[in-house]
């Protein structure tokens, strides 16, 4: 079913959080222009994980923009093939969702659907191709995740010819024949591309579901066509719940620095090479206090003003929201601490009733950077409160 496109932007509020009052307000770094790129909730399925990457020029006229993102099914991770939107510029109308057939899910002759979740995609300057990084998932008819066989879940990845048009068709990442990744996924992740042209993608990995996931970074080369490990750090572990997965990376004043996602908290550490990293520390303020994210993602907002993070949290007025997955906020990090400056958190998507939690944030030139999210509508009371399966894009505004 086609969706409705809203394309004519809308300014938003910028609310401090629910916090207690800083001495002195601190000066904004950037505005929030906040756009419905489309809005669908017909009971049959959701517009979901939206994520954008640009896609430069070689005139130095403004990025075209690509924008990756799924149906969701309804049930709990049941998505659909990879669908696409594209805008000239980043001003310029939305052209999609549309869904390549190199994108889509396979039928298999038992009934197994074989399809791609929790896709980031981002631009390899040096070959000219844009890459979809996710996670391969075997689906029963019923919609139900399989663990059926061998390295059913894997990282995958997928190329784009921006001259030509043209998708590949989803290919493995190859990894060390080790059980510790007979589970290895790139899931909902800011992976880097480093000035050389290799990759660092975030993995969180296991033997299976069953025992908790840790997390590692691995090294990557790309020829234009083929995604090729050539080695990963150390592996971060914690023993609590599903353990550390949902790692996202981004590099700042010559480090690296690593969020990751536990079912009691969230989690930061840093690096030098990007590879090995000092042991995580759960997300705080700088007052001491736990900034009360849990069991969701993070992510990275970075800028030559400084490095930000993208979060939902507890104790936002917001405890009808499963998992407290709305509003999404944004605060400066202290990159030598590693605490959240709660003086400088501010909302970026404002909460309607709708998970906030599956979301994407992306720089797409050095004045502006995106928050791209689709509303959740599970709750109940939802659309009550305003909630309507909108597609969101938070233009950040660098000042």
């Amino acid at each position: 079913m086609k969706s409705t496109l809203m394309l004519a932007p809308c300014a938003v509020a910028l609310a401090l959080a629910t916090a207690p009052a800083p001495a002195a307000e601190a000066p904004p770094d950037f505005t929030v222009k906040l756009e419905t790129v489309m809005t669908h909730d017909d009971g049959a399925f959701l517009w979901f994980h939206p994520r954008p990457a640009a896609i430069p020029t070689q005139d130095g006229s403004p990025p075209t923009i690509v924008l990756t993102l799924q149906k969701h099914l309804r049930i709990s991770d049941y998505y659909s093939g990879l669908h696409v939107m594209t805008r000239p510029s980043p001003d310029g109308a939305w052209t999609g969702p549309v869904l390549p057939p190199e994108l889509d899910w396979k039928k298999q002759a038992d009934g197994v659907t074989i399809s791609v979740a929790d896709v980031t995609p981002g631009w390899h300057a040096a070959s000219g191709r844009l890459i979809a990084l996710g996670a391969q998932v075997r689906y029963s008819p019923q919609g139900k995740q399989l663990e059926d066989i061998p390295r059913a879940h894997q990282t995958v990845y997928a190329v784009l010819d921006p001259v030509a048009r043209r998708w590949t068709r989803w290919r493995v990442l190859e990894l060390p024949d080790d059980e510790e990744f007979n589970f290895a996924r790139n899931a909902c992740a800011q992976w880097l591309v480093q000035p050389d042209g290799k990759l660092l993608v975030p993995l969180y990995h296991g033997s299976g579901t069953r025992t908790p996931f840790s997390s590692t970074v691995a090294e990557c080369g790309f020829d234009g066509t083929h995604l090729r490990y050539r080695r990963h750090g150390n592996v971060l572990r914690l023993d609590v719940k599903r353990g550390l997965y949902e790692p996202s990376l981004v590099a700042s004043g010559g480090r690296f620095f690593l969020t990751l996602r536990n079912d009691e908290r969230g989690y930061v550490t840093t690096s030098a090479d990007g590879l090995n990293f000092a042991p995580p520390q759960p997300w705080r303020f700088d007052d001491g206090g736990e900034l009360g994210s849990y069991n969701t993602q993070q992510h990275w907002l970075a800028h030559a003003r400084g490095l930000f993070l993208v979060y939902t949290r507890r104790g936002a007025g917001n405890d009808h929201i499963p998992r407290h997955r709305a509003p999404l906020f944004a605060a400066r990090v202290d990159p030598q601490t590693l605490r959240i400056i709660r003086a400088t958190e501010r909302i970026i998507v404002p909460e309607r009733g709708a998970d906030l939690g599956n979301f994407g944030v992306a720089a797409i030139s050095a004045h502006e950077s995106w928050v791209t999210v689709s509303e959740g509508v599970f709750a109940k009371g939802a659309r009550e409160r305003g909630a309507t399966g909108a597609t969101f894009v938070a233009r950040i505004l660098w000042k």
